[in-house]
Parts: structure tokens; sequence; C-alpha cells
């Protein structure tokens, strides 16, 4: 399989040999330290600029102590981008940053880690994207793909080097890999995709960084931009902005539905009587049919593949709640039947999952109250559906932080109509949220609180035995904390501390 075209920029590791490559945006995440081992191993000349000092990157650092690495922090030099022949920058450079339009202008070669991991990874990869979601269906199903290939990679947006797992991957070794917006960009310039694309969803984020939502969204439609005819993308049935950002794609198409039962898929003509499943055990094929359909029916994962209907088990098997939940499910079965995985494995994975950490994450139950970690709901769309996930019972919810200039009148509706009580976190999005919240007459508010257990105690003062206590902030995290998940650490460590006085 090939995913997209490979028309310029560095195609394998030997490229890089004796290069000078000037590393912009180290991190403190997984993501820049991988990068900057794999180019000192490639035999690159490697410099580092950051705008974070010493201090900032000090776990960074430490970590890369003893390689032939220069570093310049605190601030970028003129003169370092005129030193290198490539530059790769970190996914939080903007694209706009003067530093980039100056390495442009210069003729310098501009890359991403995803660029150069795309080019050198020798296995099919199935990438996934999405305003929510992205994380929980690429790890289930990487959980899919290894009932079929034990050693399959998970990597991506999601605190996992890709670059890293590099040298572990072998031409029948698939990858699941989380792509985001910013990483999409340079996927998009250097017109690479992934063998199999999937787009959960796509809703209002990241406006504090796009110009528009039509900009946003059609970087996220760059996933499938540059696939070929032998491709697969997967999308939401009936989403008129997905729909409009994949229209053109060269791909065959997988589309899954809120509900739909074998009965309710009309059987197309055109799909081949073929069954799906056969090849022996460790193939990887891409199956030929051009449109296959996934859904539920009567409590069911279901759908009609290779022109039959195909049975993915219960959807009751699935512990994590919600209707996007059980959307993430079908996203990720569509992705792994495309490349092969059998419906019982998928069934098997499905019952197997035990979820994501800071997603929908349940941390504790005290005195019958459950507390759900969903700090990555940072955009108003992912905590609307948390909300919901828990229809019926009491909601006890905790948001408020950082303005990413989105719309949060959904936000504040949900939060109206189905929390009992909120309690807001400090931010500079709260006094909006707060002032709408009392516009739509929620009385029961309290906050904001300018600590995660100040928030946690008051929340478990109001709940009642069956209530959910639920962090899903529909915001960014900035200012009170350092990122959404050190939100959620803090998260659970007041839960903890709640528990021991409770049990004490």
């Amino acid at each position: 399989m090939t995913g997209g075209n490979r028309e310029s920029g560095i195609g394998n590791r030997g490229e890089l040999r004796g290069k000078r490559v000037l590393l912009m945006g180290l991190g403190n995440r997984q993501g820049g330290l991988g990068v900057a081992r794999y180019l000192v191993e490639a035999g690159a000349e490697v410099r580092v600029t950051d705008l974070r000092d010493e201090v900032a990157l000090a776990g960074t650092l430490a970590d890369l102590a003893g390689l032939p690495i220069t570093y310049t922090l605190g601030r970028h030099e003129e003169e370092d981008f005129r030193w290198a022949d490539v530059v790769v920058r970190n996914p939080a450079v903007p694209r706009e940053s003067k530093w980039l339009v100056l390495a442009r202008d210069l003729g310098k070669t501009i890359e991403m880690e995803m660029t150069l991991f795309f080019r050198a990874c020798p296995a099919p990869i199935l990438g996934v994207t999405g305003t929510k979601g992205k994380t929980t269906t690429t790890t289930l199903l990487w959980y899919m793909l290894r009932e079929r290939w034990p050693d399959a990679v998970l990597a991506g947006n999601m605190a996992v080097s890709a670059l890293g797992q590099l040298s572990s991957i072998r031409p029948d070794t698939p990858v699941a890999l989380e792509l985001s917006s910013f990483q999409l960009e340079a996927l998009d310039e250097h017109r690479l995709s992934p063998h199999v694309a999937v787009i959960t969803n796509i809703s209002p984020d990241h406006l504090d960084r796009y110009a528009s939502f039509d900009d946003y969204a059609l970087v996220k439609g760059a996933i499938a931009r540059h696939q070929s005819a032998d491709d697969r993308l997967v999308v939401p049935g009936g989403d008129p902005v997905v729909d409009r950002v994949v229209d053109g794609t060269n791909s065959q198409l997988v589309k899954f539905f809120k509900q739909s039962g074998t009965g309710d898929i009309a059987m197309s003509p055109s799909l081949p009587a073929e069954a799906f499943g056969r090849g022996k055990k460790g193939d990887i094929a891409m199956s030929p049919v051009p449109d296959c359909l996934l859904g539920i029916g009567a409590g069911r994962f279901t759908g009609i593949w290779n022109g039959e209907p195909v049975d993915l088990g219960p959807v009751d098997a699935l512990r994590l709640p919600g209707e996007h939940s059980r959307l993430n499910a079908l996203a990720a079965a569509g992705a792994a039947l495309s490349i092969g995985v059998t419906p019982d494995e998928i069934a098997r994975a499905i019952a197997n999952f035990p979820g994501v950490p800071h997603r929908m994450e349940h941390v504790a139950t005290i005195n019958g109250v459950d507390y759900i970690n969903d700090t990555a709901a940072t955009a108003p769309a992912a905590a609307v559906a948390a909300l919901s996930a828990y229809a019926g019972r009491e909601i006890v919810a905790i948001a408020g932080g950082f303005d990413k200039q989105l719309p949060i009148e959904p936000l504040v509706d949900a939060l109206a109509t189905q929390a009992h009580h909120v309690v807001l976190l400090d931010g500079s999005l709260t006094p909006n949220l707060h002032a709408q919240l009392k516009a739509m007459n929620a009385t029961s508010i309290d906050g904001p609180f300018g600590s995660m257990e100040e928030a946690v105690k008051r929340a478990s003062a109001v709940a009642s035995p069956g209530a959910v206590v639920l962090l899903s902030p529909g915001t960014a995290s900035f200012g009170m904390f350092r990122d959404e998940f050190h939100r959620g650490e803090m998260f659970r460590a007041a839960v903890a501390a709640l528990q021991q006085e409770v049990s004490g």
C-alpha cells in the first residue's frame, strides 16, 4: 500500500547524514525528544532552538544529556536558520511564524516529525484525526490491530514519539497514528496521507490559531487529500462539514452512522458478494470494495461489508458510556476492517478495551458518587458529548478555563439543562461562561475556584449518592495548569485526597 505521494523532502534516515538540522521547538513531551534522538542517530549535525529556557526544559535536556546537540534557548536567532539545511518544526510552532517565513525565503527544507516518519515508515499507517474522540479511537484501533498483529504500534499526538518507535516497525507491523490539525499542516504541505484515514468528526476548535472554522476544517480534511485509489477513508455518514472537506478524494469510502442495522442499510448492487475476512492470519491487504457502511442495530455493532452483513458484537460490551463512544468504536472498526482485521477480532478488542486516561476516565466512587476525569474535553463539543453520556443521572459538572475563541453557546445550553450543579474553575473564559449560565437561569453555580482541590471539595459537598462529578471543562487549561493532562492529574490527586479523608 502507498498512502499519498512522496514528492519532496527527506525520504529516509540516510538522507539526513551530514545535514545541518535545526529542531525548532523541543518541548517537554516525547515528540521533540524522539525527533532529536532520531536526527542524531541519523548522522545529522543537530541544533535545537526553543523560546523556553533551560529551567523550563530541564527534564527533556536531562534525557538528551551527552548527545552531540547544541542549543539556543530562551530565544531564536537568525543565524541558526541561516546555518540550517533543514528546519524541523514542533507542531506547537504556528505555520505563520516569522522564523518559518525566513526559512522559506532562504530556501530551507521545512519538515515535521510526521513528514519524516511517513517517508521512513515501512509499514501501513492508519491515521486518525477529528475534533473530539481521536485519542480514544486511535487507541481502540490499536487494540483491534493487536488482535491480529501483536506488535502493532501506537503513536502520534498522544505524547508518544512516532520516530522513537521506528526501529521496531517491520513491514508487517501496522501503525495506529493520532494526528492533530497542527501535524496535518505539514503532511498536507508535503502531499502525504496515511494508507487508512479516519475523521471522527469536525466542530469548532483552535480558533485562536486558525483564521476561521473553515480554515480549521480544511486542515482536518488534509488527512485524505493525498490518498490514492488504493487507500481507504473512514468518515461519519451524513456530516456536511466532513463531506465538504473530503470532497474529491481518490480513496475508497467507509461510512459509519449513529443508527443503522443491516435492515436499514440499503444493499448496493455495486458491492461484490465476496465475504470479508478471507486470508491467513497476519495478512495485510486492502479490501477492493469502494463503499462500506457500519452502524448500530438491535443492540449490536453491525453493517454491510463487501456486500454482506457484518456483526461486530454487542454494543453493551463497550465499557465507555455515551453515543460518542459508540461512534468512536465504529470509526475504529472501519479502519480495522479495511486492513484485514476480522469481525470476531474487532468484537474481542471492543470488549477488552479499558478506555484511555483523561478521557471519560473513572477515577473513584466515594460515598456512592462517581468521579469522572474527562480533562481532554478542551472544546465545547467534547464537553457536550460527555454531559450527554450521563443523561438521566445527577451531574455535578466542573467546567471553565482558558478562552480559545470558540462559540460556547452549546456548552452553556448543555450545562444549564443537563448539569444539576456547575462548579467553575478560574480562567479567561470563566467570567463569560458564568454570565451566560446565569442568563440561562442556571441557579446552582459555584466559583470560580483557584485550585482543583477547592473545586473538587465543593463538588463533593453538593453531590448526592448516585451522582456523577464530571470534570469535562470544554475549555483549554492554560493559566491554572501546564496543560490539560496536568489539569487531569490535579483532579485525580484531589479525588485521592478526598477518598483518603473519607476513609480515614
